[in-house]
This record gives structure tokens, C-alpha cells and sequence, in this order.
């Protein structure tokens, strides 16, 4: 295991931690999982820094990456829906986690027709998951039943990132759209 790979197997450990410590009775759990949680969304910039930076990609490290990133995403999205239950949160929340399942599999199709590079990480998508991770930081720290400056920004962001989320889907799937197409007409043939 390199530096790079060490960070990314760091935040999927960081994910019960903080779990854990946003459902406990101590004092302060929300700022002290919101911390834990930017923490980890700090190692999602950090491995593939470190990755480039000391020559240390590697096929496991390529493919962990999108996955603690989607763990810590998705997972957090669940945690904040049970306490921010109502339709205001869920519904953008929704939105993101099935973005994230379709966009997942759409690279993992066109990978397996040699075509990845046309469904890369492009600027919305970074841009995406900052606002993304910024919001959940936000409501993590914030107190549901409280309306105060966190909350309200958490949600202002929350619907940010979903239209950012629903934007970035569009150009992934316009990407796709040509290899998509011709799928489509080779099968109906």
C-alpha cells in the first residue's frame, strides 16, 4: 500500500467514525462528525495529489478512489435524510445518489468499450462535488430541529449541488451519447 492508496483507505475507515460519533450523546457530536467528515473530503483532493506527485498511481488506487468517494458521499446523503426527512432534502439528496449510480455505470460501460476518457471527470463535476461536500459539511454541523446560518446554507447548497449534479449528468451522458447511440441501433438491427 503507497501514501496515496493509505488516504484513500483512510476515508472509507473515516465513515463508521463519524457515524458513530453524529448519533452518540457527546457533546458537540455534529461539529466533531462534520470535522471528522471534512477531514475525510480533504484525502478525496489529497490522494490523487499525492497519486500524481509521488508517481504512485496504480490500477487498486484508480479504482478505491471513485469508491470511497461515492461511499462517503452516499452514505452521508442516507444519514442526513433520516434526520432531514422531509421532501425539501431527500428529493436533491435522491437526485445525487442516482446520479451517482447512473454516472458510475455509464464509466463502467464505457470503459468496457475502451472509451472511459470520453465520460472523465471534467470542471462541473469538481465543481460538483465541492458544493456537494460543502453542503453536507453544513447540515452535518447543523441542527435539524434549528434554523440557523449552517441550515440554511447547507440547504442552499444542497440544491446547488443537485442542480450542479443534474448538469454535470447531462454533459456526461452527451459525451456518451455517440457510443450510446450506436449500441442502441447495433442491437435493434
Amino acid at each position: 500500500m503507497n501514501t496515496a492508496t493509505f488516504f484513500t483507505v483512510l476515508r472509507v475507515l473515516a465513515i463508521p467514525v463519524f457515524i458513530t460519533i453524529y448519533y452518540s450523546n457527546i457533546s458537540g457530536n455534529n461539529f466533531i462528525a462534520a470535522f471528522i467528515f471534512t477531514l475525510a473530503s480533504i484525502t478525496d483532493w489529497l490522494d490523487g495529489y499525492l497519486a500524481r506527485k509521488l508517481n504512485q498511481c496504480s490500477g487498486f488506487g484508480a479504482f478505491l478512489d471513485p469508491v470511497a468517494d461515492k461511499l462517503l458521499v452516499t452514505v452521508t446523503l442516507v444519514l442526513l435524510a433520516a434526520n432531514y426527512s422531509s421532501p425539501w432534502f431527500v428529493i436533491p439528496a435522491a437526485i445525487m445518489v442516482a446520479r451517482e449510480v447512473l454516472v458510475s455505470a455509464l464509466r463502467e460501460w464505457m470503459s468496457s468499450n475502451n472509451q472511459r476518457d470520453a465520460v472523465a471527470v471534467g470542471y462541473i463535476g469538481k465543481v460538483k462535488t465541492t458544493t456537494q461536500m460543502l453542503a453536507i459539511i453544513a447540515l452535518l454541523a447543523a441542527h435539524p430541529d434549528t434554523v440557523d446560518v449552517l441550515l440554511v446554507a447547507g440547504y442552499v447548497l444542497i440544491y446547488l449541488s443537485a442542480i450542479l449534479t443534474l448538469w454535470s449528468m447531462f454533459i456526461y451522458l452527451k459525451s456518451a451519447w455517440p457510443m450510446l447511440s450506436r449500441d442502441l441501433k447495433q442491437k435493434s438491427s
